[in-house]
């Protein structure tokens, strides 16, 4: 605990300091897919992006180890990560970069090796039925990794086309999520670009939680194994 509050990580309290129920609560973490190299090849170096395939993932693979670290086997943990744009991903660098080579396998082994539940999502409906749906556990955290805006969670930005993105969660829609989903003191972030400047607001109205968000860009080039998480170039706001 101590360490994470060094680090201005979020984190759930301590079973030491509330007995939860485990049973009856679920963090869920969502991951982001990468752009394509074929598109961001477009870009000036300086302003590419996803030159590493796994950013979104060894980040959420961070933030699972420290939660099991800190809450044990008891604490149920869903992993949502969006399949299309690593499979793109996948059958690129097989191609042109197979030193680099993802599969959607290791993806799959790192659950495992943590006792993960993974779920593959396709699009954003699925995301929204999914957390609005949960047997009746409530959700003692919620957190995102991945390419945003001020009004989106992009989950295949220059995946199918350079600078777009055909699959997101728009503050528009969030007023579909329903009330009531969240444990009283439930830790919700956004670690994508931007968050912070209008998304987490809308959050907050729609669920009744803050949401914590970047106003600025995020840094996942910044991520340290077992010590940091994504870093703002700004500041966090909820």
């Amino acid at each position: 605990m101590i360490l994470l509050a060094l680090l201005g990580l979020s984190s759930i309290p301590d079973t030491a300091s509330a007995q939860r129920n485990y049973a009856q609560e679920e963090y869920v973490i969502a991951s982001g897919g990468p752009a394509l190299r074929y598109w961001e090849e477009y870009r000036m170096p300086k302003d590419q992006h996803d030159r590493y395939w796994g950013n979104f993932i060894r980040a959420a693979r961070i933030r699972i180890d420290q939660l099991r670290a800190q809450h044990g086997p008891a604490i149920n943990l869903t992993w949502l990560v969006y399949r299309p744009a690593y499979e793109s991903r996948q059958s690129e660098d097989a191609v042109k970069r197979p030193q680099y080579l993802c599969t959607t396998a290791e993806v799959t082994t790192l659950a495992a090796e943590r006792g993960v539940k993974l779920i593959w999502f396709n699009n954003s409906n699925f995301l929204i039925s999914y957390l609005n749906n949960r047997g009746g556990r409530k959700m003692s955290g919620f957190e995102f990794y991945g390419h945003s805006n001020r009004y989106c969670f992009l989950f295949d930005y220059s995946n199918n086309i350079l600078g777009v993105s055909s699959c997101y969660l728009h503050c528009a829609d969030l007023h579909r999520l329903h009330r009531g989903l969240f444990t009283k003191d439930a830790v919700v972030q956004s670690y994508g670009c931007h968050t912070g400047e209008y998304m987490s607001r809308v959050w907050k109205k729609s669920t009744g939680v803050p949401m914590i968000g970047a106003v600025g860009k995020t840094d996942f080039s910044a991520i340290k194994d077992n010590v940091t998480l994504p870093t703002v170039n700004g500041r966090w706001a909820q």
